[in-house]
């Protein structure tokens, strides 16, 4: 007794200090004696300085210890330092030298562990000593490993990850001490180890990851992770995992490898997305995803290399002898099987999915589509659209897929199927994947006896007054639908969002089925729903027709009235600001924007007395503005068109002069030139009269006056001529002159008329000669004029670009009326530059025969002229 309490008195006497404080004045206060260690801070793993007041066992100091280089021994029983803390000078005066020295040495073994930490050089660390080796995993030492597990750095938990490793009996003895825990019932020892496992499994090794999730260990570790300290209630992974979870074979699966890597994928799933789903990073999530995908590469590699396997389950499949339920697992399998395909290489997987194709799978699924059991289709379509999204040209070598997929799209399922469908024939028709025979085979067939179904579906829905059927081959599933009172209207909104895919790749093909079926009208049907998404997804079939800007389908809209139900569903919907308003607005805006003429014309002239209703909306007052736009234009433009007729014959009469001026040379010419003009308009006369110096009857083409607006006029379509030669139209009305210009009787009277303008305006040689020089000083003739200098006046023989140019026109007089607006428009456009071209092009053949004589020649003036001259020289 004498002997404890010697040593106790020892060591007080070893830790008995003075503690002084440097004040302001640079004086030492003493703080107090007492007795120093170092602990750990409260609520802190930090160590530090603790002195404890001698008399009331007070705090006289506590200070945390840093790795920074700030403490001081001074006459071996004095220890001194700067507290950054408090900013202020602290010193220990102890009474024995080996307690100074103590204090000292632990000082500065805190202040190593602390910067081997911060360096992360040192695994382990502990205030005296330095653990180079993991504890021994029992009961008692749980706190401690606990400790080592849970305040290691980032390169600490890569050694400690090397240590685990290295120990191949740390786990099992690991899961030992759980079952002894559990049997025990010791709960803080259950809640110590499930936080020494999920920090090990956040260590994101994936070595530890392969050790823990084999089959000797995967079970235990689960049950580990059942006592969270956080819930009140333990919950009961293994329970279900071995109760509920019962794993079916669809065929015998013989290889033991594949049936681990099966149930290890699946309770690292389980434990992914169930048990640790509130803990777990995104890098350990990555990585446990990681691990799920090889384990599928290898299970799908493994059973796809197996020959045995893969023609059993299809022999199975194509039995009659197979039950229903056997072979709706053996289709879920299937599908399961081509669903972890997306685990392997691309390269791999499309050589999977060739030889499924060459298996016969495509008949499989064909059989598995027309099955009574909606689930079952839907997994069919799942496995089409795993092969669609792999290549599509497999599916597209199988046609009667694409009309099972058109009678599954119009098949009501009583689920969310028919988008399924839906994307399967976008697919199948998308045009720009599809190339040669196989595009022409499948978009052929998909017109000629499909299309007409989708359309009868519509019609069928359809409240009132149903149109006709389509003229085309229908099948009996059509005919069921039509006998069902109600089809669900998101069929039909899928129907139409269908047709307007097809609008957007087949324009050609679609256009003549649309004009010969009453497609159209069959679809704006759909206004008469009550539904309101359907009338938007009518007026949206609509606008992607529009968007084509094809003359012909814009035609049938203005000759059949198409527009009229989108009018009455705009009208009946009223001042309601809804999808529907602001899709039909849309819509006439871009009639406005991309200036379709007709339909503009069209809308205002016969739906403007429902719509002046609205005209306080912007898009309907701008259609009114852009109509009274084109309705001024057309105006100038008739204005230009009924200029006086005898001012443009005495300014062609003029320019015939000054052109003879050039073209006479002698009496002998006069008389060449006489003969050759009477053969020259011999020649320029069609078989039906008209001559061919006449503008032709194609708007576009060069006439006797040309009209600058001529531009304005692409969109308008004029009525068919009766006969090219009736000179007898009205030409008081100013629609007439706009649209076409006249052709004069075939009869000789304009010949009476060009030599009574001519005898009329005839002038002295002086008066022609000054007005020519007046033209030639103005440099440029106009426009109008050198037209119709180039269709009117025929030159000579030698004159070859001229009579080249006659000899184009005349095709023109003869297919003008059967032209479109387009191909007038290309005529205008080839024939403006012609004009000034030919007329030089006169001129210098003109100087080419001598008529001119060079720079610096005179020019010489014939002896005479005379009407008859100027009319017979021409």
């Amino acid at each position: 007794m004498g002997t404890q309490e010697k040593s106790q008195a020892n060591s007080n006497s070893l830790q008995r200090v003075k503690v002084y404080r440097l004040n302001d004045d640079g004086k030492w206060d003493d703080q107090g004696t007492g007795h120093v260690t170092v602990d750990y801070v409260e609520r802190s793993e930090d160590l530090g300085l603790y002195v404890i007041d001698e008399e009331d066992n007070e705090t006289l100091l506590l200070h945390r210890i840093t790795p920074d280089d700030i403490y001081r021994k001074q006459e071996d029983t004095i220890i001194s330092w700067r507290d950054p803390e408090f900013s202020t000078e602290l010193a220990l005066s102890f009474q024995e030298t080996a307690g100074c020295s103590y204090i000292w040495d632990q000082i500065c073994n805190v202040q190593r562990n602390l910067q081997f930490s911060t360096l992360n050089s040192e695994t382990f660390h502990s205030m005296n000593s330095e653990l180079r080796e993991l504890p021994a995993v029992e009961l008692s030492t749980l706190p401690l490993i606990l400790k080592t597990v849970s305040e290691s750095g980032i390169a600490d938990q890569m050694r400690l990850a090397e240590l685990i490793l290295n120990d191949q009996d740390f786990f099992p003895k690991l899961m030992d001490v759980f079952r002894i825990c559990e049997d025990l019932e010791n709960i803080d020892g259950l809640h110590m180890l499930f936080k020494i496992v999920r920090g090990i499994i956040l260590f994101n090794s994936p070595q530890i990851f392969e050790k823990i999730f084999g089959d000797e260990l995967i079970m235990d570790v689960i049950g580990s992770l059942e006592y969270d300290p956080e819930i009140s209630c333990v919950q009961h992974h293994r329970g279900f995992l071995k109760e509920h979870v019962v794993f079916k074979e669809a065929i015998p699966i013989k290889d033991p490898h594949v049936l681990s890597k099966i149930h290890q994928t699946y309770r690292v799933g389980y434990l992914k997305d169930v048990v640790l789903a509130r803990v777990l990073d995104e890098a350990t999530v990555a990585n446990l995803n990681s691990i799920i995908h090889a384990n599928n590469a290898v299970v799908v590699s493994l059973l796809k290399d197996d020959n045995t396997f893969i023609q059993e389950l299809f022999a199975r499949l194509r039995s009659p002898t197979t039950s229903a339920e056997s072979k709706k697992n053996l289709v879920y399998f299937l599908h399961e099987f081509c669903s972890l395909s997306k685990s392997m290489q691309m390269v791999q997987q499309l050589r999977l999915f060739r030889d499924l194709m060459n298996e016969g799978i495509f008949d499989i699924i064909a059989d598995i589509l027309q099955s009574p059991d909606k689930k079952l289709v839907l997994t069919g379509t799942d496995i089409l659209i795993l092969f669609l999204n792999q290549d599509p040209n497999l599916l597209r070598s199988y046609v009667p897929l694409l009309g099972l997929s058109v009678k599954g799209m119009i098949t009501d399922f009583g689920e969310d199927m028919h988008c399924q469908f839906l994307e399967i024939l976008r697919s199948l028709l998308d045009s720009y994947t599809l190339s040669g025979a196989q595009r022409d085979n499948i978009i052929e067939t998909f017109y000629d006896k499909h299309l007409s179904q989708l359309i009868d579906v519509i019609t069928a829905s359809c409240p009132d007054d149903v149109l006709p059927r389509s003229s085309g081959k229908s099948s009996g599933l059509v005919e069921r639908v039509d006998n069902h009172n109600g089809v669900k209207p998101v069929i039909l909104s899928n129907i139409c969002e269908l047709l307007c895919f097809c609008v957007l790749h087949h324009p050609y093909r679609i256009k003549c089925n649309f004009l010969l079926d009453n497609v159209i009208e069959k679809v704006l049907t759909l206004t008469r729903r009550k539904e309101k998404y359907l009338v938007v997804a009518a007026v949206r079939f609509v606008r992607t027709i529009l968007s084509r800007h094809d003359e012909h389908l814009i035609n049938h809209f203005v000759k059949n009235n198409l527009l009229k139900p989108i009018i009455d569903a705009f009208l009946s919907n009223g001042d309601r600001y809804n999808l529907l308003n602001s899709t039909i607005l849309e819509l006439f805006e871009f009639i406005r924007k991309e200036n379709l003429k007709l339909l503009l014309k069209y809308i205002v002239d016969s739906f403007w007395n429902d719509l002046v209703k609205f005209e306080h909306l912007t898009s309907i007052q701008a259609l009114k503005v852009k109509y009274e736009q084109c309705l001024e234009q057309c105006g100038a433009k008739s204005t230009g068109s009924t200029l006086d007729p005898r001012k443009r014959n005495d300014e062609r009469a003029l320019e015939k002069e000054e052109e003879d001026y050039f073209n006479e040379d002698s009496d002998e010419e006069d008389t060449a030139s006489g003969s050759h003009t009477q053969k020259a308009q011999a020649q320029s006369v069609s078989p039906n009269g008209v001559a061919a110096g006449y503008p032709s009857l194609s708007p576009r083409s060069g006439g006797l006056v040309d009209y600058d607006d001529d531009d304005d006029d692409d969109d308008y379509r004029p009525p068919p001529k009766k006969q090219l030669e009736t000179p007898e139209e009205d030409e008081g009305t100013s629609e007439s002159l706009r649209m076409k210009r006249k052709l004069p009787s075939k009869d000789k009277e304009p010949d009476l008329v060009k030599k009574q303008q001519l005898g009329k305006h005839s002038k002295p040689k002086e008066s022609v000669y000054a007005a020519l020089c007046s033209t030639l000083s103005n440099a440029v003739l106009p426009s109008t004029k050198a037209a119709t200098a180039m269709h009117v006046t025929p030159l000579d023989e030698s004159n070859g670009p001229v009579e080249e140019s006659h000899k184009e026109n005349d095709p023109v007089i003869s297919r003008s009326s059967d032209y479109n607006s387009n191909s007038g428009e290309e005529n205008h456009r080839e024939k403006d530059p012609a004009g000034p071209k030919s007329c030089s092009d006169c001129l210098h053949s003109t100087s080419e025969n001598g008529q001119i004589i060079g720079d610096d020649g005179p020019l010489i003036p014939p002896p005479k002229s005379s009407p008859e001259m100027a009319v017979n020289g021409s």
